[in-house]
């Protein structure tokens, strides 16, 4: 049996390819999805029960750090685990401490996008022990053409090392377009000539992009600028440069959007990212406006600005926003930093995830959206508690921080009845002496199906 945790965009094309080789498949998704002729499982742990291999396709290393570790106590000796993400190898290295003695390891991220895995013609680029490579050589085959690169970690380090070509290529070339722009250089001129030199291919690529705005989501922006920024060489490389210009795009809000999304970004003139991105553009509030009407029982309880929450929509203006830097620290006024890391959905550009100060870290009130602005688990408690601390802790990590660090958390509940779920998934974060904390019961929250919100306020280790 095959166990495959994780179906996004990627995950759900590569599940099905393993279904229609024969194997007998188990998903598991943190929002529930279903892969046609694939059992559904209801946690990690139970997804892996029984397999032989068990595949990771996940966005971000916090995320596999979690799923891996739920999914342990399920793990027998003689399961190998595919880790297929793109995590880069430090990430990679930490894993081997999460599995039980007697599961093996791979990491074996892939090139290639939505096409390609549902195709099959994916590169796997696989590193581990030649026993475990062997023990799931056949399955990675059904992803594409495996390319075994070496031990543990190496598949990893190559996948990061390509992205940190690829990626800023492309940013490049939508710098190029929006220079042409702006001196008058006639585009599509500008894309025959570009198209007859080594940049050919990648010329092709996105000349539909160019001519007629982005691709459906295919490999995602924000994807593309945590990729990026996983590349460990030093500043003032070109691949940092693009991570800074993918991270005002992903502040912008089109972390949801398809990478090609960065030629409009860049142009010197037409739609705003909100166009550009449409329904998904509006992320986490869809505007300013509703989160005013949708927070009763908060507005005038904490004394910050009327809204209820300074930093979600009156405390960041959209210019304010679109010079955060996902992963970075965007210069404010008075030394505040506006921070929006890229392991998180972007948010809508009305407020920012988070602002720093100083050692002082103040985390906006995070719930249960998805990077396509979707509510995930509606009126789930257990389910949007877990959601809502991950990214809570995904926050932290960006900056240094753990829950460890956090000096005051607030928490927002449209049923106190709710409380212990909430409680049962909390203490798995917070084991220690407890932060000072706010629990408040309000009406409602601003989209219908959400349950809760949490905000905290942390203090940076020193020296981060």
């Amino acid at each position: 049996m095959i166990s495959f945790l994780g179906l996004g965009r990627m995950g759900v094309p590569m599940a099905r390819r393993l279904v229609a080789a024969g194997y007998e498949v188990t998903t598991w998704n943190r929002t529930p999805r279903t892969v046609e002729g694939a059992a559904s499982a209801a946690s990690p742990a139970e997804a892996v029960v029984g397999a032989e291999t068990v595949v990771t396709m996940l966005s971000h290393p916090a995320a596999v750090r979690r799923v891996l570790s739920d999914a342990a106590p399920g793990l027998g000796a003689g399961t190998v685990v595919a880790e297929m993400s793109t995590i880069g190898p430090e990430a990679v290295a930490g894993l081997r401490d999460l599995l039980p003695p007697g599961v093996g390891l791979v990491d074996a991220p892939v090139l290639g996008s939505v096409g390609p895995a549902a195709d099959g013609t994916l590169a796997v680029l696989a590193g581990g022990l030649p026993e475990d490579l062997a023990r799931c050589r056949k399955v990675l085959g059904v992803f594409g053409r495996v390319l075994e690169l070496g031990g543990p970690g190496s598949g990893a380090a190559m996948k990061v090392t390509v992205m940190g070509a690829l990626v800023p290529a492309q940013v490049l070339l939508a710098e190029t377009v929006a220079y042409a722009r702006r001196t008058g250089v006639d585009t599509a001129t500008l894309l025959d000539v570009l198209a007859a030199t080594p940049l050919g291919p990648l010329v092709e690529r996105v000349r539909p992009a160019v001519e007629h705005g982005p691709h459906e989501t295919r490999y995602a922006l924000g994807l593309a600028a945590k990729d990026v920024a996983l590349v460990s060489h030093g500043t003032g490389t070109i691949a940092e440069a693009a991570g800074a210009r993918l991270a005002e795009a992903v502040a912008a809000g089109l972390g949801g959007a398809d990478l090609t999304a960065i030629f409009a970004h860049l142009a010197p003139s037409g739609p705003t990212g909100a166009d550009l991105t449409g329904t998904a553009g509006a992320g986490r509030d869809g505007g300013a406006g509703q989160e005013r009407t949708g927070r009763e029982g908060r507005e005038g309880g904490t004394g910050m600005n009327g809204t209820g929450e300074a930093g979600r929509d009156g405390g960041a203006n959209p210019d304010e926003a679109g010079r955060a830097r996902a992963g970075q620290a965007g210069a404010g006024r008075a030394g505040v930093r506006r921070l929006n890391p890229a392991s998180v959905p972007a948010t809508n550009g009305y407020y920012s995830h988070a602002t720093r100060t100083g050692n002082l870290l103040f985390v906006s009130g995070q719930v249960a959206v998805d990077e396509d602005g979707n509510v995930v688990a509606e009126g789930d408690m257990s389910r949007q508690s877990a959601y809502v601390m991950d990214l809570v802790a995904r926050i932290l990590a960006d900056q240094g921080c753990t829950f460890d660090d956090v000096t005051h958390i607030r928490t927002f509940l449209t049923d106190m009845s709710r409380l212990p779920e909430y409680a049962a998934e909390r203490v798995r974060h917070i084991t220690g002496e407890p932060p000072a904390s706010t629990t408040v019961e309000v009406s409602r929250l601003f989209r219908p199906g959400l349950v809760i919100e949490v905000e905290v306020v942390a203090a940076v280790p020193a020296g981060h």
